[in-house]
């Protein structure tokens, strides 16, 4: 059952120039989309800089106010006026960030840095909060004498673990992972997605995990929704889009995908200069004629693909085949 539905869903930016700073056009950051959560899923929200993924994020989390659709919340809106459900909303709906340094406050201990959002939504007592905070630095695997330590004094993995500890303090539904790794050495990277997947279990916790990378995304996903120009251009289970990559951009972002075998960089290559010369050849079965995504076509149960005419899959070569 989907606990979280977000239905057309656009953030447009307003672009202002000249002596009176009057809008002149608009961003479309976000120029709608549609998709739902379920309990217990990951869902990779996936695309290169400035696609609209983190700005998606930042919609569901309230922090980027949206320009129109809706954000349902058991059906009901998020934006709603009834407080109390505004605060059941934001408890439920945690949000790790990117950078977790800056969103740590260099000023504070650890102890009081995870017990914030406990003291916003919680009446605990002194010795209940301390017991809470215990238990979470030990959910994610930090020593209990990290309470009064600051974030300096942590490497970066250390770091992104207390920025978990302090979104599941409040035992959320969803967690907006947006880049939680990019910023780790690969080592690192690989302990910190296990641990997330750890604390999914534990938790039944849902994430939206946003990422430019896909082989992250490959590890960590059941469910991807590929972006570009604020929009879904392919959506569907991690075996459609890995096996069956049908969207010009979708097979782009595969082919960029790293290869560290030496005997199979030649094979690489030819590849992804097959992809982009398909991506100029067949551009227009998938963008109009101002370079805007089409909308999304259903191929199979699971799987959407945004291109003008259904038929002209038929016409398109699978290049990552």
């Amino acid at each position: 059952m989907s606990f979280l539905e977000i239905n057309n869903l656009k953030v447009h930016f307003p672009i202002r120039g000249g002596f009176f700073n009057t809008i002149k056009d608009y961003t479309y950051a976000v120029d709608g989309v549609t998709f739902s959560v379920n309990e217990g899923k990951t869902y990779g929200l996936i695309g290169e800089s400035g696609s609209g993924k983190t700005t998606i994020g930042k919609a569901i989390v309230g922090l980027e106010k949206p320009t129109s659709g809706e954000i349902l919340y058991y059906g009901r809106p998020v934006n709603t006026k009834k407080l109390r459900k505004r605060a059941e909303y934001n408890k439920e709906v945690q949000m790790i960030f990117q950078d977790v340094l800056s969103s740590l406050d260099p000023k504070k201990r650890i102890r009081d840095i995870i017990a914030e959002p406990i003291r916003n939504y919680e009446n605990l007592t002194k010795e209940e909060e301390l017991e809470r905070i215990l238990m979470l630095l030990n959910i994610v695997g930090m020593p209990p004498d990290a309470l009064y330590k600051y974030p300096h004094e942590f490497s970066g993995g250390q770091r992104q673990r207390i920025g978990v500890a302090r979104a599941v303090s409040l035992n959320p539904k969803l967690i907006v992972a947006d880049e939680p790794v990019s910023a780790l050495d690969l080592s690192v990277q690989a302990q910190v997605l296990n641990f997330l997947k750890e604390i999914q279990k534990k938790f039944n916790l849902s994430y939206i995990f946003i990422s430019h990378d896909l082989g992250v995304v490959k590890h960590m996903c059941d469910y991807i929704y590929i972006m570009h120009k604020g929009r879904f251009v392919e959506t569907g289970t991690r075996d459609d889009i890995y096996n069956n990559p049908q969207h010009i951009y979708t097979k782009r972002l595969i082919a960029a995908i790293p290869e560290i075998d030496a005997e199979n960089r030649e094979k690489i290559r030819k590849r992804r200069f097959k992809v982009e010369q398909e991506f100029q050849e067949k551009e227009d079965l998938f963008y109009d004629g101002n370079g805007k995504v089409f909308d999304l076509v259903q191929i199979s149960k699971t799987h959407y693909v945004a291109i003008k005419d259904k038929e002209d899959l038929k016409n398109v070569e699978n290049s990552i085949a």
